[in-house]
């Protein structure tokens, strides 16, 4: 077994101003040696011509219900897609409310557990078998991984079943660290729990944006996507985004800081030109205020 307490003694260096080392001469952190098919689905989330990606998530129906902002998923979707690269979102919301000739990534929520009625969140299970994720050609298949909760080790064990079953189909799986409300959202947490998940042989980390992030993104062999978390306000949110960016994230999945905007076309608009054209949080909200005065 490892020592535990000789792993904190030396100091650690996590070369922030140095590249990735194995890219190659592919554009997604750490996929490098990975299969072609694979290749062509992580090609399809994250842009070849930035490397980075702008997620849409809408899955929270799958705990929440109907959610504030996501009432009307056929009337929302066809504003948004133009400005996202992906869709991460359930089965049942992507078949009902999604026409199947748009050209984006789609990544598919396949974990499910308890609804918000409960209080305990970390015991889910594995919801989509990998058959019915080829069926949706799904590009990764999104696992919640709980790390430090009750949960922790059935969520792990639905990772790597996840991970295990999408490999024989050269699917990228995706790790979706999630904070409990006994957990902090500090750094020393996010090194933990985002380089299990990589190590598990996720493709894709998605976890929260933290102080020091770029050690975080750093220590993270596989691109991170950073989640928008609880709605902020415009402004704040699109520093979110900028920093994130600036810090090493290869993307952002924005959901309720969207769709829950009075502007969420503009606001979906404003982000990718963070993501993908280098805007400061400045102009993109400089961008976002000059949209919604048009729009009134």
């Amino acid at each position: 077994m490892a020592d535990l307490d000789g792993n904190t003694k030396i100091e650690k260096n996590y070369y922030v101003d140095k590249p990735f080392a194995v890219n190659g001469n592919f554009h997604v952190k750490g996929a490098a040696n990975l299969d072609w098919g694979v290749k062509k689905h992580l090609s399809n989330i994250f842009d070849p011509r930035t490397g980075n990606t702008v997620m849409f998530a809408f899955d929270h129906g799958y705990f929440m219900g109907s959610v504030s902002g996501l009432e009307r998923l056929d009337l929302l979707m066809p504003k948004l897609i133009p400005h996202v690269d992906v869709l991460m979102a359930t089965r049942g919301a992507l078949r009902t409310s999604v026409k199947p000739n748009f050209r984006k990534g789609i990544a598919l929520r396949v974990s499910s557990g308890s609804s918000m009625l409960n209080d305990d969140l970390s015991h889910e299970v594995i919801a989509v078998d990998i058959e019915d994720a080829i069926r949706m050609n799904a590009d990764a298949l999104a696992v919640q991984v709980f790390i430090g909760a009750d949960g922790q080790l059935s969520s792990i064990d639905n990772l790597s079943r996840v991970i295990n079953a999408a490999n024989r189909y050269s699917i990228p799986a995706l790790g979706v660290v999630a904070v409990g409300k006994n957990m902090e959202r500090t750094s020393q947490y996010f090194k933990l729990a985002t380089r299990i998940v990589a190590e598990m042989g996720a493709s894709i980390v998605k976890t929260y944006y933290c102080d020091n992030f770029d050690e975080v993104a750093a220590a993270c062999p596989v691109p991170i996507v950073v989640a928008g978390g609880k709605k902020l306000p415009e402004k704040e949110a699109l520093t979110m985004a900028y920093q994130a960016i600036q810090g090493g994230a290869r993307g952002v999945d924005m959901g309720r800081n969207i769709f829950q905007s009075a502007y969420a076309t503009a606001m979906a608009d404003a982000v990718s030109r963070i993501v993908h054209r280098k805007y400061t949080d400045a102009h993109a909200w400089e961008f976002f205020c000059d949209v919604t005065k048009t729009t009134g």
